[in-house]
């Protein structure tokens, strides 16, 4: 068992652990409510979790953590997470002194996609694009197996660049937590699409709710997801021509849209600097997993 890879995915509901033994199989999957606002318990549940982790598997593992937001380059600390108490804190350093041992750290969707990436929807793609469109808009870049991190350690973050070629009713755009406004993120998100169907119809329902009605014939809530499905395929358009992955896989709550994956490949075309686009959009194959597996996977041979 020394080859166990333990992952933890730590996000703002939620803080989720895996071990994964050498071919990827999971051995212990378990989680626990994230302490809210509060630094130092949130520490305390993670080394709790690794620890009881490893008393069942009877072993000590290499540890990958996903986080919302990045671990600054420039100061060590925390940056860019919608868990605000995260921000501006030592979490690598404190958490390496607790759990005594190395650790990598990644971006949750820069774990996603190394996930699907590695043993998912995009296994043997040599450049894997995972989006997430989920409570926000985030995005992992993925060559040969690694992460393209970045200099600045925002690689793949396309949900704060605006959206592209906006319709007049687009602009500016809702405000986003960033401090801008027309983020991708403010469109594609759960909460956006929620936004955009209440905009439209006078009835604030959730994103699920919005899919459903769409799926009994509520006009609005079609409407709603067709222009959803457009956005989508115009910001996904801009990472084609940057990047040209050859697969994009989505995640997060809205991944289950079967719709998406018919229209947006339609629907991208126009805004592709190409004669065809090649480009698959895929179904993730570890759905709500694939983030801590990817976590255990930042300890992978070739990572």
């Amino acid at each position: 068992m020394s080859e166990v890879r333990i992952g933890v995915d730590l996000g703002g509901t939620k803080i989720e652990v895996i071990a994964l033994a050498p071919d990827g199989a999971t051995l212990v999957r378990t989680r626990v409510p994230t302490p809210r606002d509060d630094y130092d318990a949130t520490l305390q549940a993670i080394v709790d979790l690794v620890a009881s982790v490893e008393r069942e598997i009877g072993a000590r593992g290499t540890v990958g953590l996903g986080i919302p937001g990045a671990i600054s380059p420039a100061t060590g600390y925390v940056k860019n997470s919608n868990s605000i108490w995260l921000n501006g804190r030592p979490l690598a350093e404190d958490l390496a002194a607790r759990l005594d041992r190395p650790l990598r750290f990644d971006n949750d969707a820069n774990c996603f996609a190394l996930s699907e990436a590695t043993d998912g929807g995009g296994a043997g793609a040599r450049a894997v694009f995972g989006v997430i469109l989920g409570t926000g808009t985030g995005g992992g870049v993925i060559i040969d197996g690694r992460p393209l991190v970045g200099a600045n350690a925002i690689g793949g973050e396309w949900g704060h660049n605006p959206l592209p070629w906006p319709a007049p009713d687009e602009l500016p755009g809702p405000p986003c937590y960033c401090g801008r406004t027309g983020c991708l993120e403010t469109f594609l998100s759960g909460p956006g699409l929620s936004r955009d169907y209440a905009a439209a119809s006078g009835s604030a329902r959730p994103a699920q709710d919005v899919a459903q009605l769409a799926d009994h014939g509520d006009p609005a809530a079609r409407a709603a997801l067709d222009r959803h499905a457009d956005r989508l395929a115009r910001g996904l358009a801009t990472v084609i021509n940057l990047v040209d992955p050859d697969v994009v896989v989505l995640g997060g709550g809205l991944s289950n849209l079967d719709s998406l994956y018919t229209r947006v490949p339609e629907l991208w075309t126009p805004y592709v600097f190409s004669d065809r686009v090649d480009t698959r959009l895929v179904r993730p194959v570890h759905g709500d997993s694939s983030g801590v597996r990817g976590a255990a996977w930042l300890w992978a041979p070739t990572v």
